[in-house]
């Protein structure tokens, strides 16, 4: 017998990082369920197309830095105001660049820490309180790069193994409310990641890496498990990249 799956439709998920890559994949698939979405973000002007092609009836958005405290609260202050609960947070914000140590400025990588760092913090903070009620889920986007740091991509890589330390520690710290946190370590993806900070537009080997949609994928697995059991990490390869 096959294992049985839990249904999303009429799920209640806030996503992070809304307006592009893995988060913009989540919010499509996601909605294909019949989920209902509360979606950051810090362009307005995507925020509203997503949510016009999701169907506005079923998504709530608000657009700000996911770096500040106040837009976490803000996102799910949306989605328990528009659909009485809040039901999983999918902590997708981030961002990247490629480079020595000292190859990038400071002003470069403060806003990398913070967003990375202080956006799924601030984030997870936030979610919480209304996920104790009935539990759920949390889901962390983070990266291989958390587990093993390559070179040029040290403090890129801090963050990361900051996400998968954090998603450890609250596994242990919430799993017996009912809540729990996965940690997804994909490898390179091809997205807006890094693009002008160590990626180029159209680069040929971004076609042999993962997709926005597979990682996507992944999520809605995690979210479909019977409550009985959690995923607490979940890495992904492409076939053509080495481990």
């Amino acid at each position: 017998m096959p294992a049985e799956t839990r249904e999303l439709a009429g799920s209640v998920v806030a996503i992070t990082g809304a307006t592009s890559g893995v988060g913009r994949a989540v919010a499509q698939l996601l909605a294909a369920a019949g989920a209902r979405l509360a979606l950051t973000g810090r362009r307005e002007h995507r925020l509203q197309e997503l949510a016009d092609s999701l169907g506005p009836d079923h998504v709530t958005w608000v657009a700000g830095d996911i770096a500040e405290p106040a837009t976490s609260a803000a996102l799910v202050r949306a989605a328990v105001e528009r659909f009485g609960r809040l039901d999983s947070i999918v902590v997708s914000a981030g961002m990247g660049a490629y480079g020595g140590i000292l190859d990038r400025s400071d002003d470069l990588l403060a806003t990398m820490l913070r967003t990375n760092i202080d956006g799924t913090v601030w984030a997870v903070r936030a979610a919480v309180p209304a996920l104790l009620s009935g539990g759920g889920d949390i889901v962390i986007i983070a990266s291989v790069a958390g587990l093993r740091g390559d070179g040029n991509e040290a403090v890129y890589a801090a963050t990361k193994f900051a996400q998968v330390g954090l998603a450890g520690a609250l596994d242990r710290e919430l799993r017996t409310s009912g809540i729990r946190v996965t940690a997804m370590c994909p490898a390179a993806i091809d997205t807006e990641f890094a693009l002008g900070t160590g990626r180029t537009p159209g680069d040929p080997w971004l076609s042999e890496v993962l997709t926005a949609e597979d990682v996507a994928g992944a999520v809605l697995t995690v979210l479909r498990q019977p409550r009985r059991l959690r995923t607490t990490q979940w890495t992904m390869w492409a076939m053509t990249q080495g481990a």
